[in-house]
């Protein structure tokens, strides 16, 4: 194991250490917190030989940019952007190794995405808060890179006796998150509180929503046309998962994030399938977005597809990368 320090040169608007989020902590009052886009964290953590569930860095916006004092593997995935490994263009959604002394720059297209991830192969030296590194800044855990720090990561990775994989190397299966549609589509599925406001099923279907600048990390806030109850009857709070869709008493839609807590009394309409997800961790201001709806069957085989293509990869990696030496870490059966 070497240890090697990561000097990070630039940043994006706000960059942070990830992970795939806190599990069993929702019952304590703890949101599960973690990557937004959780299919790109994922996949840059398998292309970059690591654990699944691995942490690493997540950029909204802005530049990112990290140089190595050893040679390191690492992978570049999310929003589509400009990839250079000492000015040299690489690719995203693939491995690549980059040479101590040189710096990789990342540069996402924001008109097609928010967030970019960074995988590097081996270990992190982050904090964590029960049993995760992903920031929590209501309780005081920020986990912010700022320009200027040293990160430290400890890693078996010895190079592969090549300094870069392009061309690619290797002919991985990949499943590349597609951002081009405009509206991007969102399958819902129905909730319990569809009952309670008529016809708002083909408001929402209707309709093309628009994220606003009051959107945070706890969900999205989009203007577009809603219905409210007929009458003021309040809710009693409950669990959410990831993704529903609440109506407030404004006249807004809000898709609620993974550091969302309780419904604060508001209907509950649906739910995004977890397919869709990953769109929603990209969607940023002025980001249209249309909802389609499906029943929960349509959702569960779309997400049982997705789950088989990232397994698929897992193992095309763990055969590449040891036919040249190197054994990846083992990556874990997902836990969310």
């Amino acid at each position: 194991m070497t240890t090697v320090a990561l000097d990070v040169t630039g940043t994006g608007w706000v960059t942070t250490f990830q992970d795939l989020g806190r599990r069993g902590t929702e019952r304590r009052g703890v949101p599960t917190g973690g990557a937004a886009d959780q299919h790109s964290a994922t996949v840059a953590n398998l292309l970059a030989g690591n654990p699944r569930d691995a942490t690493l860095v997540e950029s909204l916006g802005g530049e990112l940019a990290l140089v190595p004092d050893a040679d390191i593997l690492l992978a570049v995935t999310g929003a589509p952007a400009r990839v250079t490994v000492g000015g040299a263009p690489a690719s995203g959604w693939s491995p690549v190794v980059v040479p101590a002394g040189q710096e990789i720059r990342v540069r996402p297209d924001m008109g097609r995405g928010t967030r970019v991830y960074l995988a590097v192969n081996g270990t992190l030296a982050t904090r964590t808060l029960l049993g995760s590194a992903a920031p929590d800044a209501r309780m005081g855990f920020g986990q912010t890179v700022t320009a200027g720090s040293r990160v430290l990561l400890d890693t078996e990775f010895r190079g592969f006796g090549r300094q870069s994989f392009e061309p690619p190397l290797f002919r991985l299966p990949v499943p590349v998150a597609r951002f081009d549609d405009d509206p991007w589509v969102v399958d819902v599925v129905a909730a319990h509180g569809v009952r309670a406001i008529p016809g708002i099923r083909d408001v929402i279907e209707g309709a093309t929503y628009v994220v606003t600048p009051r959107s945070d990390h706890v969900g999205l806030r989009l203007d577009g046309p809603v219905r409210h109850p007929d009458d003021d009857t309040e809710i009693v709070s409950h669990g959410v998962p990831v993704g529903s869709l609440q109506i407030p008493h404004a006249d807004e839609l809000i898709v609620l994030g993974r550091y969302r807590s309780l419904t604060a009394g508001y209907p509950i309409v649906g739910v995004a399938s977890r397919a869709s997800l990953p769109l929603l961790g990209q969607a940023g201001p002025g980001r249209r977005l249309r909802f389609r709806w499906i029943d929960r069957e349509t959702s569960l085989r779309r997400v049982a597809r997705r789950e088989a293509e990232v397994d698929r990869l897992g193992r095309a990696v763990a055969g590449a990368f040891g036919a040249l030496g190197f054994t990846p870490f083992a990556s874990p059966l997902p836990g969310h």
